[in-house]
């Protein structure tokens, strides 16, 4: 089991380090930290590059990616690499895809208030174009001891049973327990869906998914809770979280097939939310080696 760490030199690589880092002393899966050096390019601000730049800026790289793998405790296996590319996000999908890594970890921007969430455009753009799940750290995550609970948020729409599955074989394969959540704002934005309501639902997509075969949930801790507030962030905010908390959710029914699209609920979600996402493409289905115990 293989995960890619997009790694940078600053507060928020090291957010994704220690995230990356509790991921894996979980599943006992080994780290690849990829750092994106610019390629040449005439649309690069200096092209042709500067005489001696080039080999300057590579060794810089090579120092910090250095000062990352620091960062990886001794009992957690971990390789880096150096990937050029005009887009850090691009090179990123193709680093995962290429090491065939099951998750890609990044952190979330420093400009969080509460150490919490602040979606930069590298992050953005691998929440709307990832072929693997993406787990986001929150600014400031310092926590590197294993992930003790998986919550998976589900809606009422298209696709809950998918989301479902991944985040039952996710749980089994890492032996946590599972927490089914459905989120109901009763403000303004109130869609008319009851607490009543969604845990009705909740309790029917646990039950009788098609997605799921019946023995995998008798193997499973699962708890079944539903959020309330006056908006979708007070919800989230309400809701008890763990220190050592992971929320899957699923992508939008706008994206591809087998690709991420955050959606708009998510990105409410993203604001309130005190623990680390992972959010899985449309119609992923884990390997073999990741549902396997």
């Amino acid at each position: 089991m293989r995960y890619v760490v997009g790694y940078t030199a600053n507060a928020r690589g090291g957010d994704a380090v220690n995230l990356a880092v509790a991921l894996a002393r979980r599943q006992g899966a080994s780290l690849d930290l990829v750092m994106v050096m610019p390629e040449d390019s005439p649309y690069n601000g200096v092209y042709p590059p500067v005489a001696g730049f080039e080999s300057i800026l590579a060794a810089q790289v090579s120092q910090w990616i250095d000062e990352g793998l620091a960062l990886i405790p001794a009992d957690v296996p971990s390789s880096a690499h150096i990937r050029r590319g005009e887009s850090e996000a691009e090179a990123l999908i193709a680093a995962a895809d290429d090491l065939g890594a099951s998750l890609l970890v990044i952190g979330a921007s420093a400009t969080g208030l509460f150490k919490r969430f602040s979606v930069g455009s590298v992050a953005g753009a691998l929440l709307h174009a990832s072929t693997v799940p993406v787990v986001l750290a929150p600014s400031g995550y310092s926590r590197t001891e294993p992930i003790t609970r998986l919550t998976c948020a589900l809606g009422t729409r298209e696709g809950a049973g998918q989301v479902l599955a991944a985040s039952i074989a996710m749980a089994r394969r890492r032996c946590l327990p599972l927490r089914l959540v459905s989120l109901v704002a009763l403000g303004n934005d109130d869609a008319g869906t009851t607490v009543e309501d969604a845990m009705e639902h909740l309790r029917g997509v646990a039950e009788a998914s098609q997605a799921l075969d019946v023995s995998a949930l008798d193997k499973v801790e699962i708890d079944v809770v539903v959020g309330s507030g006056r908006t979708i962030e007070d919800a989230v905010d309400r809701l008890d979280w763990q220190d050592g908390e992971l929320l899957m959710i699923g992508s939008s029914r706008l994206a591809q097939t087998k690709s991420i699209f955050l959606g708009a609920t998510a990105n409410r979600i993203l604001r309130a939310l005190p623990v680390p996402m992972i959010v899985v493409p449309r119609d992923f289905e884990f390997t073999s080696d990741e549902v396997t115990a």
